[in-house]
């Protein structure tokens, strides 16, 4: 998986104690479009973790395919909320009915709980994307992974009024048998991705929509992000790419759990 060379330290880093937890994990899965057609569900309790119930563990393995099976794609937005654009690529995802997993950095759910319940009520998924998006937390000790992904978690959980997100998404994809076996314990699939859009760069909306299509045969997950700078050319590539990907016969789904 890439990584953004320039992700650790937008928000800034946090330091605390931290929960020893110890789980090892298996090793990473790779990707399958074989996944149950279940129904991707627009309603809060369908959508995103029960608020007040058990946390059940989950697959620890990194989860690529999608829940609409073979013809599925699974748009994930990344590094928000952010004021300025969540509230733009929500507009563009509701305007084609589509539903998308959120991977939210823990400062910026706290920042902004309004958007949160707002991306929750929308019947969209969170995902636990750390506290402070530091793309070198696989270097980090376990207790650091633990902090980051635990705090995020309660965070975002706090934010939306009670949900829990449903994903755990390393920054830049720096996860470690550890943080995987964690955030699983914690209900949190693990979550890659099989198109980076590389939208972060900025690279024009044209940019952005033709590595989509090129990339698209990759696998379903396909990144974006909706925070760390101006994001108007991911809005205007969401625009485009979301009618594309319906005309050539796509559903939208969610990451397989």
């Amino acid at each position: 998986m890439a990584r953004h060379g320039n992700g650790r330290g937008w928000y800034g880093k946090v330091v605390g104690a931290a929960l020893g937890v110890t789980m090892l994990a298996a090793g990473a899965s790779v990707w399958t479009a074989q996944a149950g057609a279940a129904g991707a569900g627009s309603s809060r309790a369908e959508s995103s973790a029960k608020p007040g119930g058990a946390v059940k563990p989950v697959d620890v393995t990194i989860a690529h395919a999608s829940d609409k099976g073979a013809r599925g794609v699974n748009i994930t937005i990344d590094d928000g909320p952010d004021p300025a654009w969540t509230p733009q690529v929500l507009d563009v995802l509701e305007q084609y009915g589509v539903k998308a997993t959120f991977c939210m950095v823990g400062t910026q759910a706290e920042a902004h709980p309004d958007l949160v319940k707002e991306v929750v009520a929308a019947g969209h998924r969170l995902c636990d994307h750390s506290v402070s998006h530091d793309t070198a937390m696989d270097k980090k000790s376990e207790a650091y992974q633990s902090q980051q992904i635990l705090d995020a978690e309660r965070m975002i959980t706090k934010a939306s009024g009670g949900v829990r997100p449903m994903y755990y998404r390393a920054p830049g994809g720096a996860f470690t048998p550890y943080s995987r076996g964690l955030a699983a314990s914690r209900g949190m699939r693990p979550l890659g991705w099989n198109v980076d859009s590389k939208d972060f760069e900025r690279p024009g909306a044209d940019a952005i929509v033709t590595t989509v299509e090129r990339e698209l045969p990759n696998g379903p997950t396909i990144l974006f992000h909706d925070a760390g700078g101006d994001r108007s050319q991911t809005v205007e590539a969401l625009r485009r790419i979301l009618p594309w990907l319906k005309e050539q016969g796509y559903s939208f789904g969610f990451p397989v759990r």
